[in-house]
């Protein structure tokens, strides 16, 4: 027994994962920066962490973007002061309008109502740009559908007769053009962030899904490599290489779960943000959560005196770094005189 020596390796240093290191982007988003988001619904997701931890985040206005052309399309549209007409709009079986660009969301009985929304969504957007120091952009699929009837690809079908489509893979060659256009132009003066979407459109098939997914990545490989000011997040490789397990998804097996949303956003605070915005987040982030905390015993004397320091310590946060809690700081005040 002396001699003996064990074939396999002690549990303690085996490596259950493989656990993928991101680089800092070089980014240094703070609070004070303005953040546009577009894209697929992670980005969506992405948007709203970084709104509920209060930065300035925006974007989608029209609605989620799932590939590549749609997103360059709708940044092209918002460098034309030009409004939207209601001759661009159609009307469905039930008798709502929409917009072939634009997400259901905007639609409307009344036309006018349509192109209404349509138009203030685009008219947020070509407010938010210029002001913009960060674009991130996620996309979803190499996949589009043509409308016969224009020859236009559209963002969203609204459920229209496939008949009325033809639906066509966006090449490589076609992706890493239209976007060199756009980070050669509206873009060259920002810090620009690719990711592709870790959300399975596995309606297409899984190979197809697949060779969709690759022919993003090596477009996005293209303009990274172009452009200095364009970066990549692995998004993707997080969730397929790094997490690699169905309980890191929605009951759906399509979307990511919390947890999984959780890991991501931990990854991109680290490689994305600035030293001084990755300080203050986990305090913004109990700030946030104190303001919204109903105890059993509001109004008591313990309670009092934590919503005053947390209003104390926000107004000072938002004082020295910008950053805005006027909404947390407004519902405390009414929360304390009633």
């Amino acid at each position: 027994m002396k001699n003996f020596r064990p074939n396999f390796p002690y549990l303690c240093s085996m490596k259950l994962r493989t656990e993928i290191h991101v680089a800092p982007l070089g980014t240094d988003i703070g609070y004070d920066d303005t953040v546009l988001l577009l894209g697929s619904c992670f980005a969506d997701e992405m948007r709203r962490r970084m709104q509920e931890l209060k930065f300035r985040a925006e974007g989608n206005f029209t609605g989620p973007l799932f590939n590549p052309a749609s997103a360059a399309a709708l940044l092209r549209r918002a460098q034309d002061p030009a409004p939207a007409t209601q001759a661009e709009l159609r009307q469905d079986a039930d008798g709502w309008w929409f917009h072939y660009d634009a997400n259901t969301l905007l639609s409307d009985p009344d036309p006018a109502v349509a192109i209404g929304r349509y138009n203030e969504a685009l008219g947020k957007l070509r407010e938010l740009l210029p002001r913009a120091r960060c674009v991130v952009v996620t996309f979803g699929t190499a996949w589009v559908y043509r409308l016969k009837e224009t020859g236009r690809i559209v963002a969203n079908c609204h459920k229209q007769p496939q008949a009325s489509f033809d639906r066509e893979r966006l090449t490589v060659e076609e992706i890493a053009a239209e976007w060199s256009q756009l980070l050669a132009g509206p873009l060259a003066e920002k810090q620009v962030i690719f990711t592709v979407s870790p959300i399975r459109h596995l309606s297409d098939g899984a190979e197809e899904n697949s060779l969709s997914k690759a022919i993003l990545r090596v477009a996005v490989g293209e303009l990274t490599q172009r452009f200095g000011h364009a970066h990549y997040f692995p998004a993707c490789e997080l969730l397929t290489d790094d997490l690699r397990d169905y309980r890191f998804y929605a009951e759906d097996l399509v979307h990511p779960s919390r947890q999984a949303v959780g890991y991501v956003w931990e990854k991109f605070t680290a490689a994305a943000l600035s030293a001084r915005a990755q300080e203050l987040l986990p305090e913004v982030e109990q700030l946030v959560g104190q303001s919204a905390h109903r105890p059993r015993r509001a109004g008591s004397e313990s309670w009092r005196k934590l919503r005053c320091r947390t209003a104390d310590r926000m107004k000072a946060l938002q004082r020295n770094d910008g950053i805005d809690f006027s909404q947390e700081i407004t519902r405390m005040e009414y929360d304390f005189f009633h």
